[in-house]
C-alpha cells in the first residue's frame, strides 16, 4: 500500500518570534493571565511568565498583543470544504484560508464530496491539496458506509491508514441500526471517532424549516424536533450497547441536550457539537424566505436555543463547530424549499461565541475548550495545548474589535450566511500555523 502523503502541514518559517503582553489562555496547562511566548524553528520554546528573565534570540521579531488574548490553536471539527468535484462552491485552498482569517488552524472536513471520501484514494487527494494550500491543517473524515449509501461498512483501515481520523455520513444519517452498531464497534478497533448525523428521516423528509408557528405561517412543511432527538436516542442507545463512543453532530433541539445529559450522567462516553447559529439564531430568522437562513438541521425555537446555551454552560454540549456548508447563488437563491441546506461560517464563528463571554454564560477558559481543546482531544489529533515544545499553532484574538461582516470580507467562495451586512464584535487578528504567520491584521 503506498504511503499517504504527510497529514500534518509545516510551513518553512524558521525565525524566531516573541508574542509579547498577551493575555495567554491556555486551559489545557491550566493556564490564564499575563505572558509572552517564544516560538523558535515553527514551535513553542519558552513562556515567560511575571519577571521571570526573557532570553530571546537577537534577531527575534517581537509582536506587541497587549489587550489581546493568546490561544491554542483553534480547531474546527466540522466543516465542507467541497474538494473533490464542487469546487466551485468551494476548495480546499479557499477553505483554508477562510479558516486562517476566522483564526482556526486545523479543519476536519466531512465525506460528503464527489466522489465522497470512502477509500483510500479521495483521503489521499484531499491530504495532497492540503499540503499545496498551507493555510490550515486538514484533517479528512472518512464515511462510514460505501458511497455514504447506508448499506455496506466503508474500510475504516484503509480509510486510517490513509490519513482519516474519524468517520461520518454527515448529510445522511446511517439508517440502518445493525449498521450503525458495527461501524460504532469496527471503529473503534482502529480508534476512529463516530460523528453521527442524527435525523430521523420519516420525520424530516420534505421539510424546509423548523415544525411550529412560523413554517405554518409561511407555508413551508416543518421539520419536528423529534427527527433530531429521536435519532439521538437511538444513537446514544446503540453506543451504549455497544460500549463504544459517540459523537453527536450539529445538536439543535432540547430534547437532543437532555438526553445527552443524561447519558453522561450515565457514565457513557459521549461527546456533542453545536454550531454558532443554533445559539445566536431561531426560526425567526428565516423571516421573509432567506434562504440564508436554511440549514440541516433547521433553526429551532427561542426555547430550544435556551437549551443549547444551558448545554454548553453545563458542559453537556462539548465542542462548538461551525458546519461551514458554502453554496453558490445557483444552490441558494431559489424558493426557500428548493434551496440547498448550509451556511458559511469560519469567519464569523470566534464573534459569535464570544458572545457566550460576554453574556457570562461561560468563561473565556471555557470558550477556548470547546473551540481548541476538546475537538484536538476527540478526534485524537496534535493541538489544543500551547505546552512546551509542541507546534506553534497559536490564534491571536481582539475580543473588542467591531467590524462589519460583508461579501467583500468573505475568504470562501460562497457568501451563504445570515450574518452578512451585521455589525459583529470580537476577531481572530493573528493566525500562526507551526510558526508560520497565515493571517494577519497585526503586522
Amino acid at each position: 500500500m503506498p504511503k499517504s502523503p504527510k497529514k500534518v502541514v509545516q510551513p518553512g518559517n524558521t525565525q524566531s518570534i516573541l508574542l509579547r503582553n498577551g493575555r495567554l489562555i491556555d486551559p489545557a496547562n491550566g493556564v490564564d493571565g499575563p505572558a509572552d511566548v517564544l516560538i523558535k524553528a515553527g514551535r513553542v520554546a519558552a513562556i515567560f511568565r511575571g519577571k521571570q528573565k526573557r532570553v530571546v534570540p537577537t534577531d527575534c521579531l517581537r509582536l506587541d498583543l497587549t489587550g489581546l488574548w493568546v490561544v491554542p490553536g483553534l480547531i474546527d471539527m466540522h466543516v465542507h470544504l467541497r474538494e473533490p468535484g464542487q469546487e466551485y462552491k468551494e476548495d480546499i485552498a479557499s477553505g483554508t484560508r477562510a479558516a486562517a482569517a476566522g483564526g482556526f488552524t486545523a479543519v476536519a472536513c466531512m465525506p460528503n464530496t464527489s466522489p465522497v471520501n470512502d477509500c483510500w484514494a479521495v483521503t489521499v487527494q484531499i491530504l495532497t491539496a492540503a499540503a499545496a494550500a498551507a493555510s490550515a491543517r486538514v484533517y479528512p473524515v472518512g464515511c462510514i458506509s460505501k458511497g455514504s449509501k447506508g448499506e455496506e461498512l466503508a474500510e475504516f483501515g484503509e480509510l486510517r491508514a490513509a490519513g482519516a481520523v474519524a468517520v461520518s455520513d454527515d448529510g445522511q444519517p446511517v439508517v440502518n441500526s445493525q449498521l450503525f452498531r458495527r461501524a460504532l464497534e469496527y471503529a473503534g478497533n482502529y480508534n476512529l471517532p463516530v460523528i453521527s448525523h442524527a435525523e430521523e428521516l420519516t420525520l424530516s423528509k420534505g421539510g424546509a424549516m423548523n415544525e411550529g408557528e412560523m413554517s405554518i405561517r409561511l407555508g413551508l412543511r416543518g421539520i419536528p424536533s423529534a427527527a433530531e432527538s429521536v435519532a439521538v436516542y437511538r444513537d446514544l442507545a446503540l453506543a451504549g450497547f455497544a460500549g463504544r463512543p459517540v459523537h453527536i453532530a450539529h445538536v439543535s433541539t432540547g430534547e437532543a441536550v437532555d438526553l445527552i445529559r443524561r447519558a453522561k450522567a450515565l457514565g457513557q462516553p459521549i461527546t456533542a457539537e453545536t454550531a454558532p447559529h443554533y445559539f445566536i439564531l431561531t426560526e425567526r430568522a428565516v423571516g421573509q424566505y432567506d434562504t440564508n437562513a436554511k440549514m440541516n438541521p433547521p433553526l429551532r425555537s427561542e426555547v430550544d436555543r435556551q437549551a443549547v446555551l444551558a448545554g454548553l454552560a453545563d458542559g453537556t454540549i462539548d465542542v462548538i463547530a461551525t458546519d461551514h456548508a458554502p453554496h453558490s447563488a445557483l444552490e441558494k437563491e431559489l424558493e426557500f424549499d428548493q434551496a440547498a441546506n448550509g451556511i458559511i461560517g469560519l469567519q464569523t464563528a470566534v464573534p459569535l461565541s464570544l458572545e457566550l463571554v460576554r453574556q457570562q454564560i461561560i468563561t473565556p477558559a471555557r470558550l477556548i475548550e470547546m473551540l481548541a481543546v476538546n475537538p484536538a482531544r476527540i478526534l485524537g489529533v496534535e493541538g489544543g495545548s500551547l505546552q512546551l515544545g509542541a507546534p506553534a499553532d497559536i490564534t491571536v484574538i481582539d475580543s473588542e474589535k467591531s467590524f462589519v461582516f460583508t461579501a467583500e470580507s468573505v475568504l470562501s467562495k460562497s457568501c451563504n450566511s445570515p450574518f452578512l451586512g451585521q455589525r459583529l464584535t470580537g476577531k481572530a487578528v493573528l493566525t500562526m500555523l507551526a510558526g508560520n504567520i497565515t493571517y494577519n491584521e497585526r503586522v
